[in-house]
């Protein structure tokens, strides 16, 4: 399906994100924990592994080990953000796994969300929109 209404070669649409990760392990498994999916190691092969995503866009954790000039620094602004019905119980959940809030929630109109941070530091969020 082309949706594009202009002569541009660009889908419009977003493939796939790629967050970097300093321990492609414990950033799999932290990964898959946070999204419910089960965490098998043996798939794990540095340098990247795409998190198995029910949806059209994919997600890539990437350790650049064979970048070995690669430096990580970790977002300090939103990434992206997970879609959720109920704002209130992701945030019980998020803190539930003792994971860092860097943003409490924030609520405009029927709008909600929140951001919290990885095992790196990379900010990402979680909205109900």
């Amino acid at each position: 399906m082309n949706i594009n209404t202009n002569a541009s070669p660009i889908a419009c649409k977003i493939n796939n994100v790629f967050i970097h990760v300093s321990d492609l392990k414990k950033s799999s498994e932290w990964y898959c924990n946070l999204l419910g999916i089960p965490f098998i190691e043996d798939r794990i092969e540095s340098p990247v592994f795409n998190i198995p995503l029910p949806s059209e866009t994919g997600l890539t954790l990437d350790d650049h080990s064979f970048d070995p000039g690669f430096k990580l620094n970790p977002s300090d602004h939103v990434l992206f953000n997970f879609f959720v019905e109920d704002i209130d119980e992701a945030y019980d959940f998020i803190v539930g796994k003792q994971i860092t809030i860097t943003k409490e929630i924030e609520r405009i109109g029927d709008f909600a969300y929140f951001n919290f941070s990885d095992l790196d530091g990379n900010i990402l969020m979680i909205c109900n929109n």
